[in-house]
């Protein structure tokens, strides 16, 4: 202890010395043909500190103290560019690419100030813009890019270690992932096949620059979602030498290298490992969930007018049973959960990769983007009765894959204030499936067994057109979009999946704006619904006939920006759902479904569901000023779908008050403290059918209660609350920056209770008890189920730096 106490006494004497040998270069140039703009002003908003773009654009301002910066260009005939909170060290030189977009030449007496808030022609409203500083401090994130997101209006959060992203109560399902514009199917470990979610993020948060989180106006070249579309902007590689980033968090290890390769070229490699199954062995949880990652992006500059980015992202996951986690547990409850769990959750194995390419070619008043990537996602699991692995206590063996092959171009020109984006898509996809699984249907017992496989084509086209008028004020955008697939007739036809948007933001002044948005949205139902197949091997679902789901928005908001980096939106919406995919197994709508382990949807559906959400956000951000930040949001959402009866019930997301409250201040020497408090409403639940659960026959195939979809969504989980805190303590030093953190999640420890599970009775050596007053049946009981634990992380990151001797004069 007293060796510990005598390096962190050291550290913080070394902290209190750092040098002020901060770098920050870049380049100012035309967004739209790349043409570098010489004479730029470039300032330091918080130091009487600034500098001129060269003849080739570049810039390069020395001799910053570590910190935490905001940084503008100012150019003749250009708009204003802010970049805001950026984090500048000793150890890495910071790039800069301000991307400045012309004003119209007619308009010679405006003046367009800049905003720390990005906002967007083709998406007035409903965007949020995190970048890199942001997303690392949030309390209880743990640098976990999808927790981060949750901190916004329209997000839910629930009272589960999973990070399904619940927007404006849609289902996880409903998202879409763009990394360097390259699409993604799934950003977390243990992906939910046929959903979004997962437990642990996939993406490492020592490559994101920024991201645009769209919750409506999504553009047009960025659709086929129904509730967001995340759009994740990478850094480049340092061009001055290797670095070397070790991160020690709370579920993994991870090392990040980046550095030139050549004069033309520079890339980002990462590795993570995670400890979580020594974790929840310590803990003596049931479930033992490991995982690896890796993750890289290439940069090569061919010429002024063309570039080259190549990303690269996978994933290795592993989950397995703590079987022997009852050896030293005596209480009775504790043990009843865990045989629960081990007995009805199967061991499962999921493996996938991205690999993408985006070829970025400058014209004169254009730019063309060519984009080519594949993606795999490769999942199996199996489960046997009383663990016993013999073929007659075989209940589930699934084996799978999805295989995506993508090609897409856009075309954007942009002149006298009118700016013109088209294209078009086109993806080849195999999907291939083996399913075992013994359920039950309508209260008897059924083996399901078949096997699938299904090749695809799938086709879109797009553009939008944005222009804006009366001396700026008024904002206007309007995109078409239609997306088709050959997996029948109807898909084929593109007139049925038309998918317009209208957007428009009227200024009144330099701090009030309008904004609104109407569009409609398509999207294709899962693979494991277009894949099913019946045991004489009929592709079911497409004999029903289904269709894309389509989802009709409305958006009305207002924005006022403050004089001091804050700024207040209010917004209210809804959305109306058409073509829903409803089970028959089951009787209910989908949209119900996907924040649990396994797969979503490889069962017979019908397209007829219809569902609507509504609701109002309210924001009030505050960037960074004077060493203060904040985010307060609110959301107010009712979410509901049809049952099989045609009446609107509640889906299991609808939360119906959802509150965010984020705020810390940054110190000298590097210090920094802050909070987050969430609240959520109470999430609806389904109760047991209990008789038809109890049957012996249904008992032993399926190990848990079956659900009583006739009393749909009809009770509710208690609220959820938590308060999360952190500090950081940063030491800049001359060639490796260290951050020590404490994260504490759930401070002052609120348990929230949840559905309760259903169980039989069992003797002494744990076999289920019969029932003597009603034959055929076991006797059954409840027990309670609550989930909420301090969860403290003692975190540590350190950058060391290669770097080669600076050749800027000072």
């Amino acid at each position: 202890m007293k060796s510990l106490l005598s390096i962190l006494f050291t550290l913080i004497l070394i902290g209190g010395l750092q040098a002020q040998n901060g770098l920050v270069r870049g380049r100012v140039f035309n967004a739209q043909t790349n043409a570098s703009i010489e004479g730029a002003k470039v300032q330091v908003i918080e130091q009487a500190k600034g500098t001129l773009s060269k003849a080739d654009g570049s810039f390069e301002l020395t001799g910053l103290k570590p910190g935490v910066y905001t940084f503008k260009a100012v150019a003749i005939g250009f708009k204003e560019l802010v970049f805001n909170e950026i984090t500048i060290t000793n150890a890495r030189a910071v790039d800069l690419d301000f991307a400045m977009e012309e004003t119209v030449k007619d308009q010679k007496e405006v003046v367009v100030k800049s905003s720390p808030f990005v906002k967007k022609a083709e998406s007035p409203n409903s965007l949020k813009t995190l970048n890199a500083t942001e997303i690392e401090r949030l309390p209880g994130a743990n640098r976990d890019v999808s927790r981060v997101i949750a901190a916004l209006p329209g997000v839910a959060s629930r009272a589960t270690f999973r990070n399904d992203i619940i927007i404006r109560g849609g289902s996880p399902g409903e998202n879409k992932f763009y990394l360097d514009g390259i699409e993604v199917p799934n950003i977390n470990h243990f992906a939910t096949q046929g959903s979004s979610g997962g437990p642990v993020g996939l993406l490492n948060v020592n490559f994101i620059r920024e991201v645009d989180f769209y919750s409506g106006s999504f553009p047009a070249n960025r659709a086929n979602g129904l509730s967001s579309v995340l759009a994740f902007k990478q850094k480049d590689g340092n061009k001055d030498g290797l670095i070397t980033n070790f991160s020690l968090g709370s579920s993994d290890a991870g090392l990040t290298f980046d550095g030139p390769l050549g004069k033309k070229a520079d890339f980002i490699f990462s590795a993570r490992k995670s400890y979580l199954q020594f974790l929840f062995m310590a803990l003596k949880l049931p479930i033992l969930p490991s995982y690896n990652d890796s993750q890289f992006k290439i940069n090569y500059k061919v010429n002024a007018k063309n570039k080259l980015t190549i990303i690269g992202l996978g994933a290795l996951d592993n989950f397995s049973l703590n079987t022997g986690v009852n050896a030293s547990i005596t209480d009775t409850a504790a043990r009843e959960y865990n045989n629960f769990i081990i007995n009805n959750l199967p061991i499962q194995k999921q493996w996938n990769y991205t690999m993408g390419v985006n070829w970025v070619h400058y014209s004169k008043h254009s730019y063309q983007n060519i984009v080519a990537s594949r993606n795999m996602l490769n999942n199996s699991a199996y489960r046997y009765k009383d663990l016993i692995e013999t073929p007659a206590n075989l209940l589930q063996d699934y084996r799978s894959f999805e295989a995506e092959n993508k090609f897409r171009f856009e075309h954007t020109y942009s002149k006298n204030g009118w700016k013109v984006n088209a294209g078009f898509g086109y993806e080849y996809a195999r999907y291939f499936s083996s399913t075992y699984n013994k359920i039950t249907i309508q209260g008897s017992p059924v083996t399901i067994d078949f096997k699938s496989n299904l090749f695809l084509s799938k086709m879109a086209a797009f553009g939008q057109v944005s222009k804006a008028f009366f001396k700026d004020k008024l904002n206007t955008s309007i995109g078409l979009r239609t997306d088709f697939s050959n997996y029948s007739k109807s898909m084929l036809n593109p007139l049925n999946q038309l998918s317009p948007s209208l957007s428009l933001s009227y200024r009144i002044n330099d701090q009030w704006a309008l904004n609104g948005n109407i569009a409609r949205y398509h999207q294709l139902p899962s693979y494991t619904i277009l894949g099913y197949r019946d045991g004489q091997g009929t592709l079911v679902n497409q004999q029903n006939d289904v269709k894309y789901i389509q989802a009709d928005h409305f958006v009305l908001g207002s924005e006022f920006l403050t004089k001091l980096n804050s700024r207040f939106t209010l917004e209210g919406f809804y959305k109306k759902y058409n073509n829903y995919p409803f089970s028959l197994k089951d009787s209910l709508c989908l949209a119900n479904v996907g924040s649990d382990f396994g797969v979503i949807g490889n069962e017979a559906v019908k397209s007829f569901s219809q569902g609507r959400t509504y609701g109002m956000e309210f924001l009030f951000q505050q960037k960074l000023y004077k060493g203060f930040y904040a985010v307060l949001a609110y959301t107010y959402v009712h979410s509901e779908f049809q049952d099989k009866n045609g009446k609107y019930v509640p889906t299991a997301w609808d939360s119906k008050h959802i509150v965010s409250l984020t705020g810390g201040k940054r110190f000298k020497n590097g210090w920094e403290i802050g909070m987050r408090w969430l609240y959520s409403g109470g999430s609806p639940y389904t109760p047991y059918d209990v008789a038809t659960s109890s049957m012996i026959q249904n008992w032993n195939i399926n190990g848990q209660g079956i659900l009583d979809y006739s009393k749909l969504n009809t009770l509710r989980e208690s609220s959820f609350h938590q308060l999360n805190m952190r500090v950081d303590k940063k030491f800049y030093l001359e060639k490796f920056t260290m951050n020590f953190y404490l994260d504490i999640q759930n401070v002052y420890g609120y348990k929230a209770k949840l559905a309760p599970i259903l169980l039989v009775e069992t003797d002494a050596s744990g076999a289920p008890i019969a029932d003597p007053a009603n034959p055929g049946h076991y006797k059954t009981k409840f027990i309670a189920n609550s989930n909420g634990i301090v969860q403290p992380t003692l975190g540590i990151i350190i950058e060391f730096a290669n770097k080669k001797k600076s050749t800027v004069s000072k």
